[in-house]
């Protein structure tokens, strides 16, 4: 059955959505990146589309009238059909340009990828590659959202949403800078450690949720934080040039302890081995290149 002529446009349903769980037309508008007056245009032009009140209007925002829950609530399940279409047609687009679209945690962005993705396109000069280095959370979003066609974390767990594949393994480790009190000790507790401002990462970082999720698991709080940064290298750096520890991805300091520029702690009860995972939308058949680049990397157990 054919569509009515006057059938709403997808991205006014998705702004009058915004409307509904934001609480009001401005803030809507601000995250759609429009102006308030077109936004409030654009809902009255969907009211009048459907022939129906979809809002109380107040000085205090926006709520939805029970027709307008109701419309609420259908187009969510249309939006995200409309969202799995769109990005169908971007991965589609992206293939047929040559084009393998990565999202990557920090640290196998920093230690493991370059090497990798140097290898796969050495035989392959139509093809290219994009890479965007954020945290695991961030990763996981940017698939979700279908911008990239493959990603790469370092998170304890995976949404059941996606697909894995163990491409490496890492393990964490407390360090200090040589002049540090605790580098001239043969231990540190790991409540010390615990309760000793350190040098993280930010939230969200997979890092930072294995040590959380290590302490909570012996009853621990979260480590305090001296300083939040937002990448594994500014971490290295803060802990070689200050007065802190940390704890961090061995890959990311193994040539620092041999070189002597920081001093590897022995912290008992300290242990996190993880896994490193590349990931997709279960939803989607990966793409030609994504499944070449997987083929050419280590299948850890």
């Amino acid at each position: 059955m054919p569509l009515p002529f006057n059938f709403p446009d997808l991205a006014a349903l998705d702004l009058f959505r915004s409307v509904v769980e934001l609480g009001s037309v401005s803030r809507a508008a601000a995250a759609h990146g429009v102006a308030q007056p077109s936004a409030s245009s654009r809902i009255r032009t969907l009211e009048g589309q459907l022939g129906l009140r979809l809002l109380d209007r107040s000085p205090t925002g926006s709520r939805p009238t029970p027709n307008g829950q109701l419309i609420s609530d259908w187009a969510a399940e249309l939006l995200r059909y409309a969202d799995t279409l769109a990005a169908g047609v971007a991965s589609l687009k992206a293939e047929q340009s040559g084009l393998l679209r990565i999202a990557a945690s920090y640290t196998i962005a920093e230690y493991l990828l370059p090497p990798w993705l140097e290898r796969f396109l050495a035989d392959r000069p139509d093809d290219s590659v994009t890479l965007e280095v954020t945290n695991s959370r961030a990763v996981l979003g940017r698939l979700e959202a279908g911008a990239v066609d493959l990603g790469f974390v370092e998170s304890p767990t995976v949404p059941v949403s996606l697909d894995q594949q163990a491409v490496a393994t890492d393990e964490l480790v407390s360090v200090v800078a040589p002049r540090h009190p605790w580098a001239s000790r043969t231990s540190v507790d790991l409540t010390e450690l615990a309760t000793t401002p350190l040098v993280l990462r930010e939230r969200g970082s997979g890092t930072r949720e294995a040590l959380e999720a290590l302490l909570a698991s012996v009853g621990l709080d979260a480590p305090q934080s001296a300083l939040d940064l937002g990448s594994i290298s500014a971490v290295r750096i803060a802990v070689i040039n200050g007065s802190s520890p940390t704890v961090i991805s061995r890959l990311a300091v193994a040539d620092d302890i041999a070189n002597g520029r920081l001093v590897e702690l022995t912290v008992p009860g300290l242990q996190i081995n993880r896994t490193l995972r590349a990931v997709w939308p279960r939803r989607n058949e990966l793409s030609r290149l994504a499944a070449a680049l997987l083929a050419t990397l280590p299948a850890e157990a």
